[in-house]
């Protein structure tokens, strides 16, 4: 029998002043959240209902969750440590299989960049998916434990993040790499998102100190 497939969504409980700092900066911590909500309950609305795959989500903090999340999601905790070690932590925790974790604040993602993810899988033995911010929106690994080192010495939330990952696996190791999609993280990325849908930025999200 081939092993289950599983997908983890990272993402912190939507709370007012917790999430998505440096788009609150930019917009206002109210619209922040509110693009933060939507996204992610639209991610994990798609995930879930896809039998291609099971969706776990890895929370932070601990033990708190939102009401309006599915009930067809494993809940897991992302513990503590840095954004690396709670990654790793969260594929540990998992069942044998391969085994793909996404970002809760990219809007362009699909079934089909999932599809493509675990297809990748089937001949590499990690795949990424590049953010343009340096970044990346998705990881995936084909067997577990990972290789030790893997996240070891990155510079998170950086330009150089995707680069430092991969230079953590080992030598040999074969790497995919997916479309690179915008990780909507400040007041630029989420005017292009808002541009791409043919939306105009209300006036009370407009960048701070803006004429």
């Amino acid at each position: 029998m081939r092993p289950q497939r599983h997908v983890i969504v990272f993402l912190r409980v939507p709370r007012l002043g917790r999430v998505k700092s440096r788009l609150a900066t930019g917009i206002g911590p109210l619209a922040a959240l509110g693009f933060y909500r939507a996204t992610s309950l639209s991610l994990l609305r798609l995930l879930t209902r896809d039998r291609r795959w099971r969706c776990h989500i890895a929370v932070t903090p601990d033990g708190v969750h939102d009401r309006s999340w599915p009930a067809a999601a494993q809940r897991l905790g992302q513990g503590g440590g840095d954004l690396g070690r709670r990654m790793a932590r969260a594929f540990e925790r998992l069942p044998a299989g391969p085994a793909l974790l996404v970002g809760s604040d990219i809007p362009a993602v699909t079934a089909h960049h999932i599809w493509a993810g675990f297809r990748a899988l089937g001949r590499s033995d990690a795949v990424f998916g590049p953010a343009l911010d340096g970044g990346y929106w998705l990881v995936g690994f084909r067997r577990r434990p990972l290789p030790r080192g893997s996240f070891a010495g990155v510079r998170w939330s950086s330009r150089h993040a995707l680069a430092d990952t991969l230079a953590s696996l080992p030598r040999g190791m074969r790497v995919s790499l997916l479309e690179t999609l915008d990780d909507v993280d400040d007041a630029q990325s989420y005017r292009r998102w808002r541009e791409a849908r043919g939306l105009k930025t209300p006036s009370s999200d407009a960048p701070r100190g803006a004429a």
